[in-house]
């Protein structure tokens, strides 16, 4: 174990799949805001082969009081204020290899401090993200015509994926590999059933995705409508389907985050019955 700053009693060390329960009693404290971690969990286990990332813990007593997810995206879970630095402490010696840090508010806002001297400066920092979540019906008529999208359809749903996650991110998602990763990212979300969409005349005028899903929640991902549709209620209705589609077959809490500078998204998640339960905050690279 590698002994911190916070004395003799704490340490942090990489966890390994036999610390996987664990590990999701921790996510457990928050279902909502751990659902992206404690799903990859639950699906990958934590062999950093399998996992696509690490998951270092931070003990106290001999007991497990916070982690950290380590991946593509670096993601605290119940961070005490000890956790952050040895975590900080980790990620400087290791170097930056992730392209954002996201989760609770508190918990990155005081890792980034610790990181911020030490680590290229970021591209943008998105503070605060309020978390949102509806455990009950939509409060407003679902869109009939959102459902599904079928395999066949893949061709005409990933134009606008790419526009929404450029949109959102601020750069494309067609790397090196020509799209390739992102087409598959797609795709298995397709598969999955965990993505939707309306789809007119062979054009998609709303799109949403389940990213995570837990048995206690399920987290959205990638809503968008196209820039000339826009303040017409595509959004709103079309939340309203995947909240009923999404608590009916997958998890009875629906949650998403959403840039606290994006009035209309917030409007529209108000009016099919979000409720703001958290913050996050993310800094990206």
């Amino acid at each position: 174990m590698l002994r911190t700053k916070a004395g003799r009693s704490s340490a942090l060390r990489l966890l390994a799949d036999r610390d996987r329960e664990e590990a999701l009693a921790l996510c457990d404290r928050d279902p909502v805001a751990n659902v992206f971690v404690s799903a990859r969990l639950r699906t990958s286990g934590l062999d950093p082969v399998s996992l696509g990332a690490q998951i270092w813990g931070y003990y106290e007593g001999g007991r497990l009081v916070s982690a950290c997810y380590v991946g593509a995206n670096m993601v605290p879970l119940e961070a005490v204020p000890a956790a952050t630095i040895a975590f900080a402490e980790r990620a400087r010696l290791q170097g930056r290899r992730c392209s954002s840090i996201t989760g609770r508010a508190d918990a990155v806002r005081a890792l980034w401090s610790h990181l911020a001297p030490f680590w290229d400066r970021p591209r943008e920092i998105r503070d605060p993200q309020p978390l949102l979540a509806i455990a009950s019906d939509p409060l407003i008529e679902p869109d009939q015509k959102v459902r599904l999208v079928r395999r066949d359809e893949i061709g005409t749903l990933l134009p606008a994926s790419i526009a929404m996650f450029t949109e959102e991110v601020g750069v494309s998602p067609i790397g090196p590999d020509g799209g390739a990763a992102y087409r598959a990212r797609v795709t298995e979300l397709v598969v999955s059933g965990r993505s939707f969409a309306r789809i007119d005349d062979g054009a998609v005028t709303f799109k949403a995705e389940v990213g995570a899903v837990t048995p206690q929640a399920c987290q959205v991902q990638g809503v968008w409508v196209p820039p000339h549709l826009r303040n017409r209620g595509y959004a709103a209705a079309g939340m309203a389907s995947v909240v009923a589609a999404a608590r009916r077959t997958l998890a009875p809490v629906v949650s998403l985050y959403v840039n606290d500078f994006n009035a209309p998204a917030r409007a529209a998640y108000h009016r099919v019955g979000f409720t703001q339960v958290g913050e996050f905050m993310s800094v990206l690279f």
